[in-house]
């Protein structure tokens, strides 16, 4: 473990090697200027060290293929894609996590759906290796992608008919 003290040569730095929160009173760091502000998608700067991405947009359900299409253009891959279950709202969430390889960008790409009849567009024919994701997804959420070439069960039994991850799911 590594002590801070008035006589460290590095003394902004916490016990882990990152960067101490600024003192109170201390200016914030500048936003960095949004890289996405000239798509007409709702892209947003975002304090990476807040979240681990750089840029967010949350979009309808129908501009998720539209808005891969527009990252696949400037250069992004796909990472990886997730639900969330709001249960309490009775919506679902379908979370697209982008990478740039060479400009140290993350992007994320959130869309809501009713939780009653979670459908969303496959993003598949932009990005291929979707395909694996969309389907790990809707066996643990439940979500269908409408236009998914093969949403067999991936990590489930065949025969399953629950979705774990959906929080009223009891063993």
């Amino acid at each position: 473990m590594r002590v801070v003290n008035e006589k460290d040569p590095n003394p902004k730095m916490k016990d882990n090697g990152a960067p101490a929160t600024p003192a109170p009173g201390a200016p914030a760091p500048e936003p960095r200027p949004n890289p996405l502000a000239h798509l007409p998608l709702p892209f947003q700067a975002v304090d990476y060290n807040l979240k681990g991405y750089h840029l967010e947009a949350a979009v309808q359900p129908g501009q998720v293929a539209v808005a891969a299409g527009y990252l696949d253009s400037e250069g992004f891959s796909l990472d990886t894609i997730t639900g969330v279950d709001w249960l309490a709202q009775g919506q679902m969430e379908v979370v697209y996590d982008y990478f740039h390889p060479t400009r140290g960008l993350r992007s994320v790409v959130r869309a809501r759906i009713p939780r009653e009849n979670p459908e969303i567009p496959t993003i598949s024919q932009v990005f291929p290796g979707a395909n694996w994701h969309e389907r790990e997804t809707h066996d643990f959420f439940g979500i269908r992608f409408l236009g998914h070439p093969d949403l067999s069960p991936f990590l489930l039994p065949e025969d399953a008919t629950f979705h774990p991850l959906r929080k009223d799911f009891s063993a």
